[in-house]
């Protein structure tokens, strides 16, 4: 059975530089959401493409792109520069809000490791406009200054092995003030690299973003 997606690689020019992304997007979408990598990944993860791919066939658009350019990305210090990275994701959304697909979807935000700073950054600089946030393994204590401005429903999953992470994402939990969750998933490292951990955050992460997507304030 053919999948009935509009499929395609996107080039997006922010300033100077070409962004690369993959845009999927489904018959009668709900919503969209937007990736924001960890560091040293790129729109090529196999984890959050298999996460898109699971999120595609709940009805829901997505859109993983490079953060960076390829020689932007070979400067090691890039990778983990939230302001910049938060200024791309910032004014991706506000690309993919003029795109002809996408530009009525409600917006929500994706991001792993590194990129959940980034996404809870823009979320914060966007307000309303973005409807709600989930961070897979994410570091959202790396933007422990904007959290108290963040209003959209955010989903903290951690695995319950990555106790590290664990402990910053709760010290994160404590500083946001919108409706918020900790999920964490048992017997998966950072990664969820365990046999059905990934989908398990996959089914937790559309049925979140299905909900808040498909709410009207």
């Amino acid at each position: 059975m053919k999948n009935e997606f509009n499929h395609r690689t996107v080039s997006i020019q922010i300033d100077r530089v070409i962004l690369k992304g993959k845009l999927a997007v489904p018959q009668n979408p709900i919503g969209l959401v937007i990736f924001s990598h960890g560091s040293g990944s790129s729109r090529l993860s196999p984890r959050n493409n298999y996460v898109a791919e699971i999120l595609q066939k709940n009805h829901l658009a997505t859109l993983l792109f490079d953060l960076l350019t390829v020689d932007e990305d070979k400067i090691y210090e890039n990778r983990f520069n939230i302001d910049l990275l938060t200024l791309r994701l910032i004014d991706v959304t506000q690309w993919a809000q003029q795109l002809q697909d996408t530009k009525n979807l409600p917006i929500g935000y994706f991001g792993a490791s590194t990129g959940a700073a980034s996404a809870l950054k823009a979320a914060a600089f966007y307000g309303d406009d973005i409807k709600t946030v989930i961070s897979r393994g994410g570091r959202p204590d790396l933007a422990l200054k904007d959290l108290h401005k963040v209003t959209a429903p955010t989903l903290l999953i951690v695995g319950g092995w990555d106790n590290v992470v664990i402990e910053l994402n709760e010290k994160a939990y404590q500083e946001l003030k919108c409706e918020r969750k900790l999920e964490i998933i048992p017997n998966a490292t950072h990664l969820f690299e365990e046999p059905g951990k990934l989908e398990e955050v996959s089914r937790i992460s559309a049925s979140w973003f299905t909900k808040h997507m498909l709410n009207k304030k």
